[in-house]
């Protein structure tokens, strides 16, 4: 995806000084892709206020139930707000914060499990999945959901809009390029590490463990937690709740708190991306201009009420599955971010000197062919194994 992201910033830095879904608007049926790219960012939105609903209730060892969780969300999306009025640059340093506290919490849970780095290596260049059904087919789609949203390409046209080039100058403007470039690379790789630290220590602390082996482990450390797994030789299925769980149990009472703090961290810098992303949506498509107070507040109201309602008459269980739901939601929407930038950097008329190549035209469409029919094929064939 980097190629992807590099394209977009490509695209922002050369074409006539329109952000992405100012051009959508020009070019194409604007209300369909604002209707996609808003369903995505309500759907991160949910995605944040269970993450932190979750976090809240494991911080507080139970004293704090999901549903209250869920309405404390309410008020901390506010708090970053509060940044905005020293500017963009304070903003942007403040998510690099939280990204160091993911990076470092889940780093920790990395170490602290100690995976086999041989098969780590492998599952990262051998692609495999022996065994795999729809509903490991669901998770796989629901990863790269949740690592690539949608509406973040679109928040790439708008901050790199922001930066102070010369666009009429194409020597400044191709060097801007190439660090541009260099910027989403690192970007991306720390992103990277981050998602091999929850997928490795979910592999390996995790897989082929059944409910009553945890839960006798969970009495044995005291774990308030350990009626959430009943007393039978079921495979364990894991969550992001019963995940933090299970290494405490497993790892010790730090574990279980270092994983909250992560979930917490990562709920809040998604939040932070939503409400830029929809606030530059809605003056690009429809030409509204919201301040990002009244933007977060319709975002939050329409992802609270079902959120809220599967915490109060629900459980967890469907509370995460609900997460899971949303993951895969985000790949559906992708096809709609995706074909729009290829077809924009391909020509030349918006493009002029800086248009996509005819080889780096092979390789975008190769790579967003395989992203679409992943997501689509994969998607569907679990939904026909589930509905049948």
């Amino acid at each position: 995806m980097t190629v992807i992201y590099s394209v977009t910033e490509h695209w922002h830095m050369c074409a006539a000084l329109r952000r992405r879904d100012e051009l959508c608007l020009m070019q194409v049926p604007r209300i369909i892709l604002w209707l996609m790219v808003e369903l995505a960012i309500i759907g991160s939105d949910m995605q944040e206020v269970i993450g932190c609903a979750i976090a809240f209730n494991l911080l507080s060892v139970g004293r704090i139930p999901l549903w209250a969780g869920v309405l404390i969300t309410i008020f901390d999306t506010f708090v970053f707000l509060f940044l905005d009025k020293y500017g963009l640059r304070k903003l942007e340093a403040f998510f690099g914060f939280l990204i160091t506290i993911m990076a470092l919490s889940f780093g920790y849970e990395y170490v602290r499990v100690a995976p086999d780095q041989v098969e780590v290596l492998k599952g990262m260049f051998v692609p495999y999945c022996s065994g795999c059904g729809a509903a490991q087919l669901e998770q796989a789609v629901g990863i790269v959901g949740a690592v690539i949203m949608p509406h973040n390409i679109y928040l790439h046209s708008a901050l790199v809009k922001s930066r102070d080039i010369n666009r009429g100058n194409k020597k400044e403007v191709k060097e801007a390029n190439k660090y541009y470039f260099i910027e989403s690379s690192i970007a991306l790789f720390i992103s990277f590490l981050i998602n091999v630290f929850v997928v490795a220590v979910f592999a390996e602390a995790f897989y082929g463990k059944t409910n009553m082996e945890v839960g006798q482990k969970c009495n044995e450390s005291g774990s308030p937690h350990s009626d959430l797994f009943p007393a039978n030789n079921q495979t364990l299925e894991v969550d992001i709740y019963k995940g933090g769980v299970v290494l405490g149990c497993f790892f010790g009472p730090a574990a279980l708190y270092i994983w909250a703090v992560g979930i917490l961290a990562a709920g809040q810098s998604s939040t932070m991306t939503g409400t830029y992303s929809g606030q530059f949506v809605m003056e690009g498509f429809l030409n509204l201009r919201w301040s990002r107070f009244a933007r977060v507040l319709l975002t939050r109201s329409i992802a609270i009420l079902p959120t809220l309602l599967v915490a109060v008459f629900e459980d967890v269980q469907h509370l995460t599955g609900m997460n899971d739901f949303l993951n895969v939601l985000q790949s559906m929407q992708l096809p709609f971010a995706l074909i729009p930038i290829l077809t924009f950097t391909s020509l030349t008329s918006l493009m002029n000197d800086f248009a996509n190549g005819l080889s780096y035209q092979s390789q975008n469409d190769a790579e967003a062919d395989d992203n679409i029919r992943h997501k689509y094929c994969t998607s569907d064939a679990g939904s026909v194994v589930k509905l049948t």
